[in-house]
């Protein structure tokens, strides 16, 4: 099976700066700690990088340092953090990205920021400029901004658009599992009316805090599957975010208070559900796994080898070091 992982962040806290990773989550993930978590399922694996939100001053830097372990990690596309309401200032910040190979799309972090700012005139202002160079706008946000982003597809309808991690919906946990909202199915459902709208199969396990199960989940990927059709489906990891939570059985390096922590398996185990789930309801899985994803960032337009930096040692050396 072939996997094109649309949604797959990198970081080294070293070379750029991030005021959100602590605990697991605050070491260097990179091509070292990927090459450690690859999925069973496939025959052949490439990723779509999806920026980490570094600080604004370090968007460009953290496109630059990504391109350049790309062919090492399997990366073939980039998508760059960017401010879209900045006027004058978001037009330059394109500019200097689309002279970078491999930038495929864009995102602004929509999830911390006010409600209304991706209706507001100088967020679809900027939304238009990307549309106008034809990259994407990964729009990543909670259930509850929903509607915002149906209202930015019908203002910018040229814009191709996709929903990260389903909205983040309330899912519970494996023990106590969440079923989908009314609210929440009604509103994907809104925003898959306009058809350069497209959703990630993502981040649900970290919605759960990575103590999830196949049964709790799958209801929710039959909701997105109803809205958007499998054409407009796409899988992704959110590696390492989403693989964060509960120490794995027989983890040699389960911490002895019971804390959260990395889960070397889970992002393999994420797809071998995913591809479950579309088996049994007869859904496309190359559809789903690659091509929706190569046609919605059109990667095999973007795609180049890219000089590879030495191996460095990161979240596998903390785990031998710190837990062992």
């Amino acid at each position: 099976m072939r996997v094109l992982d649309s949604h797959l962040h990198l970081w080294d806290p070293e070379v750029l700066t991030y005021t959100w990773l602590e605990g697991p989550l605050a070491f260097l993930f990179a091509e070292g700690e990927i090459s450690h978590a690859r999925v069973a399922l496939a025959t052949t694996e490439k990723s779509v990088f999806v920026q980490a939100e570094t600080v604004a001053d370090d968007y460009l830097d953290e496109v630059r340092w990504v391109a350049n372990l790309a062919s090492q990690a399997g990366v073939v596309g980039i998508v760059g953090g960017i401010r879209l309401d900045r006027g004058a200032g978001t037009v330059a910040d394109l500019e200097a990205l689309i002279e970078e190979p491999l930038v495929v799309g864009v995102r602004h972090n929509l999830q911390g920021e006010t409600d209304g700012l991706a209706v507001s005139a100088a967020f679809v202002t900027g939304a238009r400029e990307v549309a106008t160079r034809g990259l994407t706008f990964d729009a990543c946000v909670r259930a509850n901004q929903l509607p915002d982003i149906a209202r930015l597809a019908a203002a910018v309808p040229e814009l191709r658009l996709v929903l990260d991690h389903l909205g983040k919906p309330a899912v519970g946990t494996a023990a106590a599992p969440l079923a989908p909202t009314v609210e929440w199915a009604r509103d994907l459902a809104e925003l898959a009316r306009h058809p350069n709208a497209f959703c990630k199969l993502s981040g649900l396990p970290g919605e759960a805090g990575g103590d999830w199960s196949a049964k709790q989940l799958e209801p929710f990927l039959d909701v997105a599957a109803d809205a958007f059709g499998v054409e407009r489906l796409m899988w992704g990891s959110d590696w390492p975010v989403s693989v964060i939570g509960p120490a794995e059985q027989g983890d040699p390096y389960a911490p002895e208070d019971g804390s959260d922590t990395y889960q070397p398996t889970a992002r393999s185990r994420w797809a071998d559900v995913v591809a479950e789930w579309a088996q049994s309801r007869g859904h496309d899985l190359d559809q789903i796994f690659w091509r929706t994803a190569e046609q919605f960032y059109r990667t095999d337009l973007r795609a180049q080898r890219l000089p590879a930096p030495a191996p460095r040692s990161g979240v596998w050396g903390w785990l031998r070091g710190n837990r062992g």
